[in-house]
């Protein structure tokens, strides 16, 4: 059986925050800008099945494919990292300064693969502005008007909602980082790791990484929505709501819940001299 139970998920995954510090800066943002591509990729590729079916439902269930891809090629997400490096945190294992570094590395390098993409997918989808993007180019400048002055209009309650929406989804993210751990084989981490981003992506929750691409792409396609309201009213409190999902509902948790249990060995990084509980399996960096 390849099955990992919850407290070698919880050891895995700090040694795997442990694994990110030794991370170079280059490694961080490469990682980083194929995982913003990436996700763009399966947003426009979930898009395009709803347009062709006219079934939210069925793009839902094809999304999780990029964030697949991301796992299993050990890419660096932001949104995983809220609860993978706070878990190590947590146990001691890393630092705050560590933990933040990587942070900020990784959110700016997932926003350029975002912009990156959405640029180039704007390019195909319109033949660099010479056509409008049908049906699809539509639906993304609805989506970017809906994501921002679509909230905006309820004022204060309107950023509550979006803030909550982040907590929501990354909540079920940072699940798909625990999932995926609780197999070792490849079928196993792919099917583990779909049913949470399923179940995000299909309720319309807000996603730090996913609005990086399909907000400026909807830009792109003509939505009257500028920098600033994409950032004021999206960006800054949707990361924030999902910073609170990972680090409070899946990393605090998993440590009230196995932190006791693991066995205490020397600490791994050079930049802390505590000692904390961990698993004795090593485990991939994953996002």
């Amino acid at each position: 059986m390849d099955y990992k139970k919850p407290a070698e998920v919880a050891g895995a995954m700090i040694q795997a925050g442990i694994d990110k510090t030794r991370m170079s800066t280059t490694d961080m943002i490469v990682k980083g800008i194929l995982s913003g591509a990436i996700l763009g990729f399966g947003t426009t590729f979930a898009l395009t099945a709803t347009v062709q079916t006219s079934l939210p439902l069925i793009g839902a269930a094809i999304f999780p494919a990029c964030f697949i891809i991301v796992v299993l090629l050990g890419y660096e997400l932001v949104t995983g990292n809220f609860a993978v490096m706070s878990l190590s945190w947590f146990a001691g294992q890393i630092s705050l300064k560590q933990l933040g570094k990587n942070w900020a590395i990784v959110y700016l390098a997932n926003l350029a693969g975002g912009l990156l993409y959405a640029g180039l997918f704007w390019a195909s989808l319109t033949q660099f502005g010479n056509v409008d993007g049908g049906a699809l180019g539509k639906m993304i400048s609805n989506i970017a008007v809906a994501k921002t002055t679509g909230y905006g209009q309820f004022g204060a309650a309107g950023m509550m909602t979006v803030f909550v929406k982040g907590i929501l989804c990354n909540w079920m993210v940072t699940l798909g980082v625990v999932m995926a751990m609780t197999s070792s084989s490849t079928l196993g981490k792919i099917l583990a790791a779909w049913l949470p981003i399923f179940i995000f992506f299909a309720q319309g929750f807000e996603h730090a990484v996913v609005n990086m691409f399909v907000i400026p792409a909807g830009i792109f396609m003509g939505a009257p929505v500028s920098v600033g309201q994409w950032w004021w009213l999206n960006q800054i409190p949707v990361t924030l709501g999902n910073i609170a999902g990972g680090v409070i509902f899946t990393a605090l948790t998993l440590h009230l819940m196995h932190g006791k249990r693991r066995k205490e060995v020397p600490a791994a990084t050079a930049g802390s001299s505590s000692r904390a509980e961990v698993a004795t399996e090593s485990a991939p960096a994953l996002q």
